[in-house]
């Protein structure tokens, strides 16, 4: 017997990076982990009061509907017209285990084994493994800074010259370089995904955490056949509630809610029913306040970028990461794996070395966390380098 040939992607570099950060911290070493994308704030305050009560009410918490309580997708309907002035059909809305099951049903529901599915290249790997995972040929689109790591019309027309595409994925902020594309760009790739009959998916769960020099735009404004999807777990800070959504084109409903209910039969419902909380103005104001947090810790690191010779920085527009090259502060290490390894084991730092995001060109770390723990990290990792150079 052997694994599937669908399991063999690449492990998410991350993951491992965590585990070894747990493990030194049980050996009682102090680390600073600044790998993932994982706010520092938490829940809201009355997201986490709802959970509470929700114990407290003995609410029945068994299965609801496949797409999620109706409740919620009404508010999640109500925030499209708080944010983007967008009507959006609650029964278009479906609830998912974290953004990463919206992925999974979302492609499943549009592409057949063997479809080619277009990306851009650095982004984040999961896009890559799961398509893979799921048969489809990725498409990889080198976006850099001539670009600002978002790929062109003329860049997908390009590609789908060469062979048809069924898709186009594209996310904004992204992760890891935080870009974003401005609403008229995104109109553009919109219209010429409709125009070609390929399905645009749009990852938007880091939308509300941006720098506001640039609108944050709703795939839907442009493109009803698209897949938009969002999440719970970035800009309210709700990681490990394991809840997202999707808004649903309408001739994808029957395929997503059938796969649904055979994959995961609904998201995690007392998850659910707190994030109705999410919604609340003191909610929205305790958001708010996390992003601002996360502006200062882009600053710290921007302003210190001279010091530490990093290169090829991308414009952080939004999310909370700084991308950058590290190829001149490598000193005997031959990749950015090895250099954050080192980083790692010897002053107590985690960084997501580039190679995550971009197999290719690599050599480069994303960042991402508060302002403290920022200005802390950015200490030791200057001394790390200058070490490099004895």
């Amino acid at each position: 017997m052997k694994p599937s040939s669908r399991a063999a992607v690449p492990p998410f570099a991350v993951m491992s990076i965590l585990n070894r950060v747990a493990q030194l911290r049980a050996q009682g070493r102090e680390v600073i982990s600044l790998c993932a994308g994982e706010p520092s704030q938490g829940a809201p305050s009355d997201v986490r009061r709802r959970a509470e009560q929700l114990m407290v009410d003995r609410t029945p918490l068994g299965y609801t509907e496949t797409f999620g309580i109706r409740p919620l997708r009404r508010e999640i309907a109500a925030h499209y017209r708080r944010w983007y002035s967008l009507e959006v059909d609650e029964d278009q809305i479906a609830l998912t285990t974290g953004s990463s099951g919206a992925f999974l049903l979302g492609f499943l529901a549009a592409f057949d084994h063997g479809d080619r599915v277009a990306l851009t290249r650095p982004g984040y790997p999961a896009y890559r493994n799961i398509l893979a995972s799921l048969g489809c040929e990725v498409v990889e689109l080198a976006c850099g800074p001539t670009e600002r790591f978002q790929p062109s019309a003329k860049m997908v027309e390009q590609a789908h010259a060469a062979a048809p595409l069924a898709g186009l994925v594209v996310a904004s902020p992204a992760n890891p370089t935080g870009t974003m594309i401005v609403p008229d760009h995104l109109a553009e790739l919109a219209a010429w995904c409709r125009d070609h009959e390929v399905r645009l998916v749009s990852d938007e769960i880091y939308h509300g955490i941006t720098d506001h020099t640039i609108a944050a735009s709703c795939a839907w404004e442009h493109d009803r056949e698209a897949i938009v999807i969002s999440s719970f777990s970035k800009y309210w800070g709700m990681t490990g509630w394991r809840l997202g959504w999707s808004l649903v084109p309408a001739d994808l409903l029957g395929a997503f809610d059938a796969l649904a209910g055979n994959f995961t039969l609904c998201p995690p419902v007392p998850a659910q029913h707190a994030a109705i909380a999410a919604f609340t103005d003191e909610s929205y104001r305790e958001a708010d306040a996390g992003v601002a947090a996360f502006a200062d810790a882009r600053t710290i690191v921007l302003d210190a970028i001279d010091d530490l010779g990093w290169s090829g920085v991308a414009p952080a527009d939004g999310a909370f990461y700084v991308y950058a090259g590290i190829a001149d502060q490598l000193g005997p290490h031959p990749d950015s794996e090895s250099w954050c390894e080192a980083l790692l084991e010897e002053h107590g730092v985690a960084l997501t070395p580039g190679t995550d995001f971009d197999q290719r060109d690599g050599g480069t770390v994303s960042l991402a966390a508060g302002p403290e723990a920022v200005a802390a990290a950015l200490i030791r990792i200057l001394r790390f380098q200058q070490s490099l150079k004895k």
